[in-house]
């Protein structure tokens, strides 16, 4: 999208006035489930809308390109993300952010003329951040270091890009699996707290770099918070050594009384049985010598997968990134169903196959309706079915051995076109996704640990020692 006609009109939304705060404690901040579920349609199965967005989200972080703590809540939604609401501005507003550990940026629906194209919902329903009623809010100049966030981190680009508005940084434009979202980069007060003011409400960062969108396309009805590696990021602008998430159960979906958590800082009731995980840096450089695009990842030191206790043979690009920075195994918050690249999943999904030969039918119907597979059709009867046990082996012993329900869902198709609808047969699918198989071998990532797989496990991201613990253990908790 041609991003210079919008800086007249992003200047003019974005009439503010400069003030600062003083930081203070964090504190715990309750979160509540306020964003729609996505319009269903006859043509979409739920589990196809999620599949197909998992798809697109792996198909953009491989083709990626440069651009006491405090407790909150997480809930699930129709988008397959989790989100958490925080209190921006002076006087604070509330904004409704995606945690999202694949991506740097933070940003919000921003201005009251903000628009969402191509949404399941209309953008006047959507609530925005309003600049120009926070006393502390302020556009970032042309030659702030945090505008190279955005753009190109060559010096003479970046100025070049300032032409004669060399007192704001130039619009962004940020590219995502299934959308986008631009603006320009601002700077203003992030609390937390039971309303962001007051004695329940703590400064948490005084000039946090963020993006006010006002033009997004194919995106939810909320914001943005980026968690992952980099100096953009919302743990590094805030200083944390640690964050963590417990991941509520996708079977809550519809449940409003009950979320999961996020914990910004350490928190000392969260070390009990945790495994660790080392964290790999990509540093493969480009031909620019420019820094890897994918260095924004956590990329895990994965060292096997087993499915019914047999270890599956996997190419080296499963573990390790190679010379074109393709391969090895990230996690992702932004990720619904695990991807494998077809050189993993074909041998993963053999093995899973094999595993229940000659007891369970495949039904190929609920594939090609669902874009997942394999699928095992469900035996008549109260009869129980067995199946694999799928686990992920790491380096320094850590495993991690995924309950049925991580891995597998339960789904059925119906026919539209009868007079009385028919239920076909029930199937249980694996949940993961991969790309055309014997399609080419990109860069990237190989394996994309998503959020289905996380469910019930509480998470722990240690920066300082550059690892990641985990433990299984129940994320609901009840806000009534």
């Amino acid at each position: 999208m041609a991003q210079a006609p919008l800086l007249p009109l992003l200047l003019l939304l974005l009439v503010v006035a400069p003030g600062c705060l003083s930081a203070s404690t964090p504190t715990i901040l309750p979160l509540y489930r306020h964003l729609p579920q996505v319009a269903e349609t006859a043509q979409q199965h739920p589990l196809w809308r999620l599949a197909a967005a998992s798809l697109a989200r792996a198909s953009h972080l491989k083709q990626q390109h440069g651009g006491g703590g405090t407790t909150t809540k997480l809930y699930s939604h129709s988008y397959g993300g989790y989100a958490f609401t925080a209190w921006l501005g002076t006087p604070a507003q509330q904004v409704a952010v995606l945690l999202d550990t694949g991506s740097q940026l933070t940003w919000v629906p921003c201005t009251s003329r903000y628009q969402c194209r191509n949404c399941s919902f209309s953008s006047s329903s959507i609530p925005t951040f309003i600049p120009k009623r926070s006393s502390t809010s302020r556009l970032i100049g042309c030659h702030n270091p945090s505008c190279q966030w955005v753009h190109s981190s060559n010096k003479s680009s970046s100025n070049s890009k300032c032409g004669t508005n060399n007192n704001v940084c130039p619009p962004y434009a940020i590219v995502y699996g299934s959308g986008s979202t631009a603006g320009l980069l601002i700077a203003d007060t992030l609390r937390t707290g039971g309303s962001g003011t007051g004695a329940g409400g703590m400064v948490m960062k005084k000039n946090l770099v963020l993006g006010c969108s006002l033009v997004s396309v194919h995106q939810p009805p909320s914001g943005l918070a980026g968690f992952g590696r980099g100096a953009p990021s919302l743990p590094a602008q805030l200083g944390l050594n640690k964050f963590s998430y417990c991941l509520l159960s996708r079977r809550f979906d519809d449940n409003a009384a009950v979320s999961g958590q996020l914990v910004l800082g350490d928190a000392a009731d969260h070390h009990t049985n945790l495994q660790y995980v080392p964290l790999l840096n990509n540093k493969h450089k480009t031909p620019a010598a420019a820094a890897s695009p994918y260095s924004v990842y956590y990329y895990l030191a994965l060292t096997g997968i087993t499915v019914a206790g047999k270890p599956v043979r996997l190419p080296q690009r499963a573990f390790v990134a190679g010379a074109n920075g393709g391969g090895g195994a990230i996690i992702d918050s932004g990720t619904t169903f695990t991807y494998l690249d077809p050189t993993v999943f074909q041998p993963v999904a053999a093995a899973v196959i094999s595993a229940v030969r000659g007891r369970y039918n495949r039904s190929r119907e609920v594939e090609n309706a669902l874009g997942l597979r394999p699928c095992f059709a469900l035996p008549r009867g109260p009869n129980k079915m067995e199946l694999p046990e799928l686990s992920l082996q790491f380096k320094g012993g850590a495993q991690m051995r995924l309950p049925l329900e991580n891995y597998f869902v339960v789904a059925g198709i119906t026919h539209q076109d009868k007079e009385e609808e028919e239920e076909e047969e029930e199937a249980i699918c694996l949940a993961v996704i991969t790309d055309i198989a014997n399609g080419p071998v990109g860069g990237g990532p190989a394996i994309i640990l998503g959020s289905f797989q996380q469910q019930n496990y509480l998470l722990q991201y240690d920066l300082q020692h550059h690892r990641i613990g985990f433990t299984r253990q129940p994320c609901a908790s009840s806000t009534s």
